[in-house]
């Protein structure tokens, strides 16, 4: 029972952090995803709602739409890290997820005397301001999570990752044949980015000291946790701990980090991206089925990943598996099975709907593993300095969905033909089955010795690397 009591309420202010920023990402995730629904019923009136306006847009300018997300997200990854520190999260991520709200709402009002060219422009903007979100949930888990529950906490806020998604497929279809029509799109996910930066404002703080809400216990749990305690030192002070730029990029776990989730980027991004259009194109499904058969493969995605986490406690807490081991096993059970469906997704005719369907919830549901595979990877490498390590391997992997439907769109040049998705799809398994190998190879979650506060003070005697006084945590 003093055990219980020590760590504060049973649903304590750690717990109210994780579930906003799940909604945080559930949110953006929306906005950043909801284009392509959006597409379908901008590009086809008569599958939705014919009261509002059509475009006549081709193939790559809606390659070029779905891409342009990425241009200004790209753009913001590498100083959101440094934002994070700066700023603290709480300032970074309302201001970020307002900017997306904002950008949202006013596509309706844009593109009809802008076209597809207006509409990147918002995508860009949209993507400029959601750069700076996952650097902060990173670091700002790593300040509220205990050691030993961080990867409980860490999975809860990433499955908004998979609601998120799900909302962006199957409620963006919903609204699309709507009353409101594909605007309404814009506008609801827009208002309850909205909302959410409220809520935000009144419960969020940038760290248990900050917090106004939370008890006595629970700051003093979580604050005598090891790894929070040295999260609290650099963050939020005001002369942050330098960055070990030299020994990062000299690390090979940090470059199978960065390889593993560009792979992840990549393989994602082409299936939700150009699902719709493959399922409209190959097995003619009018849009409300459209909507329902593309949602449902999020849907058993996002319960999964619950499944996952569950999983993925009960084998910690009885070391069945270190956790780099688990690590590895959930991102290669993620990884290598999507590789084996998306193979055979494209071999299926016209008239094999049933088996489509079943590959395809497979293929997408199967890969929520990725999130406690590696999702996490970068707290486990270096605490200190979680939101920098993230900033720089989603810079690199986001350059991956520019390229995907750019590289789709080159390829369907016919969505009818099942031989142009086989190539897209084995694109996509190969560079899952490769991303995940280097991760097996190189990848590990044991805290790198760059990540110790003195490390740039102590890292050369005599002109010779000198990391033994860091060992066994010296």
């Amino acid at each position: 029972m003093t055990i219980v009591l020590s760590k504060g309420p049973f649903i304590g202010q750690r717990h109210v952090q994780a579930v906003l920023l799940f909604a945080c990402i559930a949110v953006n995730y929306m906005i950043k995803y909801n284009a392509s629904i959006a597409l379908v019923a901008m590009t086809n009136a008569e599958t939705t709602n014919p009261n509002f306006p059509e475009y006549n847009w081709n193939e790559m300018e809606k390659s070029y739409i779905l891409s342009s997300f990425y241009w200004g997200y790209v753009v913001t990854q590498f100083p959101a890290g440094y934002a994070c520190r700066r700023f603290g999260a709480k300032m970074v991520l309302l201001v970020s997820t307002f900017g997306s709200a904002v950008a949202a709402i006013i596509v309706p009002f844009t593109v009809n005397w802008g076209g597809w060219q207006i509409f990147c422009v918002t995508r860009v903007l949209q993507g400029c301001f959601q750069g700076f979100d996952l650097p902060c949930v990173h670091a700002h888990l790593a300040l509220w999570s205990p050691v030993e529950e961080r990867n409980r906490l860490g999975a809860l806020a990433s499955s908004g990752i998979e609601c998120g998604t799900v909302m962006a497929m199957f409620i963006s279809g919903l609204i699309a044949t709507s009353s409101l029509g594909w605007p309404g799109i814009s506008y609801v996910s827009g208002a309850v980015g909205i909302a959410w930066c409220v809520l935000w404002q009144i419960f969020a703080a940038n760290s248990p000291s900050k917090s106004t809400f939370i008890t006595t216990n629970e700051r003093s749990y979580i604050e005598t946790s090891i790894n929070a305690m040295k999260e609290s030192e650099t963050t939020v002070t005001k002369q942050p701990i330098p960055i070990p730029w030299k020994a990062m990029l000299h690390s090979s776990p940090f470059w199978a980090l960065l390889i593993v989730r560009s792979a992840e980027n990549w393989g994602f991004s082409a299936i939700q991206a150009e699902l719709p259009a493959y399922m409209n194109g190959v097995f003619r499904m009018d849009m409300k089925s459209n909507t329902l058969y593309s949602a449902l493969p999020y849907i058993v995605l996002w319960i999964l990943s619950y499944c996952y986490l569950i999983l993925a406690d009960i084998l910690l807490k009885y070391k069945l598996l270190s956790l780099s081991a688990l690590r590895k096993t959930f991102n290669t059970v993620a990884f290598w099975i999507p590789t084996v469906g998306l193979i055979g997704v494209g071999f299926l005719e016209a008239d094999q709907q049933s088996w489509a369907i079943i590959l395809m919830i497979a293929s997408v549901a199967i890969n929520s593993g990725c999130t406690i595979g590696s999702g996490l990877n970068s707290i486990d490498l270096s605490p200190n300095h979680a939101g920098v390590l993230t900033s720089v391997t989603n810079a690199v992997a986001s350059i991956m969905p520019i390229l995907t439907p750019l590289v789709a769109g080159a390829i369907v040049n016919d969505e009818s033909d099942r031989v142009q998705w086989q190539i897209v799809f084995a694109i996509t398994a190969a560079v899952f089955f490769v991303g995940n190998l280097v991760y097996i190879i190189w990848g590990t979650a044991e805290l790198q010795v760059w990540d110790n506060p003195d490390f740039l003070k102590h890292e050369y005697v005599n002109n010779e690397p000198n990391v033994s006084h860091l060992e066994n945590g010296k």
